[in-house]
């Protein structure tokens, strides 16, 4: 039993999207629903790299869809369940943790805060500097590049407590590396309708952290906070 997301079973209709191979149902249990699409085999979207990818992409996109109308419990690609009584059965034993996750979720997405590191220009050394002034500039570029590289660290801790102090509900990423140095991501839970206040915020971290070039992407499902 293929499952996308746990949601509210809500009276007023929702529209189902098509899911990776047919469209979505919806099994109701109580105050919750799961977003089902039930003869769907995992295995067999794993016959090839490019059936998988999209499968992918189809499971985030009716998530997404689904987000647009109603407050959810996203749910990992590939997660099923062994039969429609096994899911009813998880659904009951979980009811009241699942509904209270959802009423905190109402009205809530997730933003994430990217930022990548300014690189420092460097000064080149002129071609005829040689000998003392030229080891002397060499150590003068080093210098200049470690204490850039600690004003972004310190500029990292600043932005960290930036967020908790405005956002009791954010997650740290894990960093990663690419050519333009570590990227840093952070996830924040943030209240839909005040949703300009985090752009105000998004703006005076932009010209207060000058070490970091600070994105923040558009409103996305809770992936990080179920």
């Amino acid at each position: 039993m293929y499952t996308y997301a746990f949601l509210p079973n809500l009276d007023a209709s929702l529209k189902l999207p098509t899911g990776i191979a047919k469209p979505v149902e919806l099994l109701r249990v109580h105050e919750l629903a799961a977003l089902i699409e039930p003869d769907l085999e995992v295995a067999n979207l794993q016959e090839s790299d490019d059936r998988l990818m999209r499968a992918i992409v189809s499971h985030d996109r009716v998530i997404r869809q689904m987000f647009q109308q109603t407050a959810l419990l996203p749910l990992r690609f590939g997660t099923q369940f062994v039969s429609q009584q096994g899911l009813i059965e998880h659904l009951q034993a979980h009811q009241s943790e699942y509904v209270a996750k959802l009423a905190m979720l109402k009205g809530r997405a997730e933003y994430l805060l990217k930022l990548v590191p300014v690189p420092l220009a460097e000064i080149p050394i002129a071609a005829e500097v040689k000998g003392k002034a030229y080891f002397l500039a060499k150590k003068q570029a080093y210098e200049a590049q470690t204490a850039w590289q600690q004003q972004q660290q310190a500029e990292l801790q600043q932005i960290a407590e930036a967020i908790a102090l405005q956002y009791p509900n954010w997650v740290r990423g894990e960093s990663n590396s690419d050519a333009k140095g570590t990227i840093e991501r952070f996830y924040i839970l943030g209240d839909r309708i005040q949703e300009r206040l985090l752009y105000e915020h998004f703006k005076t971290w932009q010209m207060q952290y000058s070490a970091w070039e600070i994105s923040l992407e558009e409103p996305l499902p809770p992936y990080h906070f179920v």
